[in-house]
């Protein structure tokens, strides 16, 4: 049996991949054990994501999204780290681990303070500066954006940003779904990432109270993670369509 806490961050980072589509009038479609977009998404994002053990439905579903000629490069996400899918034609990506932090532990955190000011980001003009700072910070270098006002519209979505003067310095986005809250896309300068990163939780478990947090992570970002008081919960793996099968 899995873990509910794998199924629940699961389902919660499928649901914060659909918002970010549906914010591009592109949303996905939900069956019990996979979430899937037939269409082209924003960079970063994947078109399947597995939401329980693999099943035949599964890989039917993800055998039509290779016959509907997708661009270059698209993904699944295997949320359970179950699925063999070299055969098909893809490859791996990257491995991560989710990660589950609970309520006693938010309830610290929760009363952190920085120098900081943070802010949750209610108009565009803000997004935009706000998907700016994050964009550097990750350098990514793709023109278009991804983050787009009708998130902000979202009742279970927050989009949160540290302003140092003026400008952002840091920020996180969370999603709440299923008891749970999703931490991603978290930025910071990396002489201040554990300040920022505790006072951006914090700023969240205010916005959304009495709710663990979940996310995934992998290589530094898992150990600093780890050293918040996140814990592993489980594996995950996200595979890209090369298009050469074995």
């Amino acid at each position: 049996m899995l873990d509910d806490r794998r199924i629940r961050a699961a389902r919660n980072n499928a649901e914060w991949c659909d918002a970010v589509c549906r914010a591009h009038n592109n949303p996905g479609e939900f069956h019990d054990d996979i979430w899937l977009n037939r269409n082209a998404v924003p960079r970063f994002y994947p078109n399947a994501g597995t939401l329980a053990e693999p099943s035949p439905r599964q890989l039917a579903l993800i055998d039509e999204l290779i016959a509907a000629g997708l661009p270059p490069g698209w993904a699944v996400k295997d949320s359970f780290s179950m699925l063999d899918l070299e055969s098909r034609g893809f490859r791996i990506l990257f491995d991560a681990e989710w990660t589950y932090l609970p309520v006693s532990r938010v309830k610290d955190i929760a009363s952190a303070r920085t120098s900081v000011r943070w802010e949750i980001v209610r108009d565009d003009l803000a997004l935009a500066e706000w998907e700016t700072a994050w964009s550097e910070a990750a350098g990514d270098s793709g023109k278009d954006r991804i983050f787009l006002p009708p998130l902000l519209e979202n009742k279970d979505v927050a989009i949160v940003a540290g302003f140092r003067d003026d400008d952002i310095l840091a920020g996180a986005i969370a999603n709440r779904s299923d008891d749970v809250v999703g931490w991603s896309n978290f930025f910071a300068p990396a002489t201040e990432m554990f300040d920022h990163a505790a006072a951006s939780l914090a700023t969240i478990a205010r916005v959304f109270p009495g709710l663990a947090i979940v996310g995934y992570e992998h290589g530094d970002d898992l150990r600093n993670a780890h050293s918040i008081g996140f814990e592993s919960i489980s594996a995950l793996r996200v595979w890209t369509f090369t298009g050469s099968k074995t």
